[in-house]
């Protein structure tokens, strides 16, 4: 028997989000199997060839990547896109002869909602923000797994050390776009449904990088990016989160435990993410002058400016994507 037009969408929008999670939990695991596997064959010279090309590329993660258009706009990115569904929207203009930094809230467990809006082409980026390239910033461990590394800097994935944002925030012209999860590593050991906390009070570092190159400051809020996973939390004085902390600050990042839904049971465990709406609100521009040593009191009072607007924007927008009225951010 056909399958009807509706599950064979569901079924392409599920294998969509499965890939992707894929390609962020496995993928470079695959990638160095297979290239030790080959450097043990017979295509070791390939191989020897490609490292030797790898050592001279070692620098496009921090030069602004090599992004790809047609990777952006892959079909597979629209199914990705619907089966949540993910949507973009705009509340004020961006010129494009300037650069960007965005703030991206909250960082949530894989950050799918900066993915599938900054990193494809689903959600009309372009469209929306004509003359913008965004470049979603990512640790820089990701960029040693030889050919992962390339594969994901095709969807305008960079390296987010401080010679990377530099980079983009100095290009002559304008028309680059920073965009940064700023509570980083943490905030996602705390993105569990409903949380709607922070970490951002001490998270100074790309305000001062803003005004060192006068890159405007744009603060994002994605409604739903913490309800799309379940979320193992453990109390900031247990082992475990201390384990936690310890590998973030040798290896960059946080490991977790999260769980979805399964592929076809709708309350089975799994890894597939539950179907939430995220909508990423991208709100109004903070111009911000350019200081090449800003001093720390420059820097306070745009990072008071940005928590501000970052305020602002989820009240403004809140009710209208399913936050009760009363409910307030908090920040840590």
């Amino acid at each position: 028997m056909e399958a009807s037009p509706s599950l064979l969408c569901r079924s392409l929008q599920a294998f969509a989000v499965l890939q992707w999670v894929f390609s962020f939990l496995g993928l470079g695991s695959v990638c160095l199997v297979a290239l030790l596997l080959a450097l043990l064959g017979r295509a070791w010279v390939l191989v020897v060839l490609y490292l030797i090309w790898l050592y001279g590329d070692r620098s496009t993660p921090r030069a602004g990547g090599r992004r790809s258009a047609w990777v952006r706009n892959w079909a597979i990115w629209r199914h990705f896109r619907d089966y949540f569904p993910i949507s973009l929207v705009k509340t004020a203009e961006l010129n494009p002869s300037r650069n960007y930094l965005f703030g991206f809230h909250p960082h949530g467990v894989l950050v799918v909602g900066a993915f599938g809006n900054f990193c494809t082409e689903a959600t009309g980026f372009s469209r929306l923000f004509p003359g913008l390239r965004p470049h979603l910033l990512m640790l820089p461990c990701w960029f040693q797994i030889p050919i992962f590394r390339d594969y994901i800097m095709t969807s305008g994935l960079v390296s987010s050390d401080k010679t990377s944002v530099s980079y983009l925030l100095s290009r002559p012209g304008g028309g680059q776009v920073a965009v940064l999860a700023v509570g980083g590593p943490l905030e996602a050991l705390e993105a569990k449904p409903g949380a709607l906390s922070l970490r951002i009070r001490n998270q100074k570092g790309f305000v001062k990088v803003a005004l060192e190159h006068g890159a405007s400051l744009v603060p994002v809020y994605s409604f739903g990016e913490n309800d799309i996973f379940k979320l193992k939390t453990f109390a900031e004085d247990s082992w475990q989160h201390l384990c936690q902390v310890t590998f973030k600050k040798l290896m960059g990042f946080s490991p977790c435990i999260f769980w979805g839904r399964g592929l076809f049971l709708a309350n089975s465990w799994g890894l597939l993410p539950f179907a939430v709406p995220i909508t990423t609100v991208v709100g109004h521009p903070i111009p911000v002058p350019r200081c090449l040593s800003p001093t720390e009191e420059q820097v306070d009072h745009y990072h008071a400016l940005y928590m501000r607007a970052l305020e602002q924007l989820f009240e403004d927008h809140k009710e209208s994507y399913g936050v009760p009225a009363s409910t307030r951010l908090t920040f840590l």
